[in-house]
């Protein structure tokens, strides 16, 4: 009997013909696949490294198997997520160890034929494909930028709620000790002050003609109330505005400048804070207007493990589970 890789149609057969679910995973584990004989079986909970699958453009990046041990994942976009995705998944994220195993198990040609890989924010990850990828550019994915500024911007309106949540709890203490109930005022759409800045979290990420009626009427409260927070979410999407309408690396640059400069200017440390990391990472930032290329491969992929893992209900046997990744996805 063939058994398909895939986790669902082991468990499919199991249903179909009233096998123990567990039993037959064990028998292929032990006996129906070539799990015991697998190549990398030895040291594949340390590293596993597909050559085979190197391609032009590659995404790096990092995900967590299990307990929070985190691999850095080097896939072939190509692949698009499926069989051949996989060239390197490798435990930890230390750059010195991960540069040492690629160079050892990826041969120069193979290395030299990689022109492009997308990255996060993250300086180890540059690292490790400036110098084991020396013919690539690298590219600081525009969605981990833009998290940064929109994280900034939420920050201002945590900032806020903290303060309304003082401000109520001191309004019920008040109440108490005259014998009365404190109620929270309302403004027009029915929000307290507390409940107007932790609803609004959702609409400051969106540019405002994607807003639905109750977003709109909320913005209006919301900007009224806290101006601070309707500079930082103009701030927010004046910068997602660069990365939409920019078209060439020469225009995006001036434009990102100015935004600095602007930025630099006002009161908002959050924004400086921003401004100055993306500065450090500025030159694989506008690397992203050459080809228009990001991250996002890497983290659908990352996706997949997750759902994958979920299947499993959890990893107990990593080698295990790493096996059945590579299966499906090496």
């Amino acid at each position: 009997m063939e058994i398909d890789n895939n986790p669902i149609s082991i468990k499919s057969l199991a249903n179909r013909y009233h096998l123990d679910g567990k039993q037959l995973q064990k028998q292929y584990k032990n006996h129906l696949s070539d799990y015991k004989t697998w190549d990398q079986l030895s040291h594949s909970e340390e590293w596993m490294i597909f050559e085979k699958n190197i391609g032009p453009k590659l995404s790096l990046d990092e995900t967590s198997i299990s307990n929070g041990e985190l691999y850095t994942i080097l896939t072939n976009k190509a692949a698009k997520g499926n069989k051949g995705a996989i060239i390197a998944m490798i435990k930890g994220v230390k750059s010195e160890g991960i540069i040492k195993l690629l160079e050892e198990n990826i041969s120069l040609e193979k290395r030299r034929m990689v022109k492009e890989i997308t990255i996060d924010m993250a300086n180890n990850m540059e690292k490790i494909g400036n110098e084991v990828f020396q013919n690539s550019s690298i590219v600081t994915d525009r969605f981990h930028v833009q998290q940064l500024i929109n994280d900034a911007m939420q920050e201002i309106r945590i900032r806020f709620r903290w303060k309304a949540i003082d401000e109520e709890n001191e309004a019920i203490k008040k109440a108490k000790k005259l014998g009365k109930k404190y109620y929270s005022p309302t403004y027009k759409n029915g929000d307290t002050k507390k409940q107007l800045l932790a609803r609004s979290r959702y609409l400051l990420f969106k540019p405002s003609n994607k807003w639905t009626t109750s977003q709109k009427i909320r913005s209006e409260v919301l900007f009224k109330e806290f101006p601070d927070i309707e500079k930082a979410y103009k701030h927010t999407m004046h910068f997602r505005g660069i990365f939409e309408h920019s078209k060439d690396k020469e225009t995006a640059k001036e434009k990102i400048f100015k935004w600095i400069k602007k930025i630099n200017g006002n009161e908002f440390e959050s924004f400086q804070t921003a401004g100055s990391s993306i500065v450090n990472h500025f030159d694989t930032i506008l690397n992203y207007f050459d080809n228009r290329s990001t991250n996002a491969s890497a983290e659908s992929f990352n996706a997949k493990i997750k759902s994958f893992r979920a299947t499993f209900r959890g990893v107990r046997d990593v080698k295990f589970f790493l096996y059945r990744l590579q299966k499906l996805y090496a």
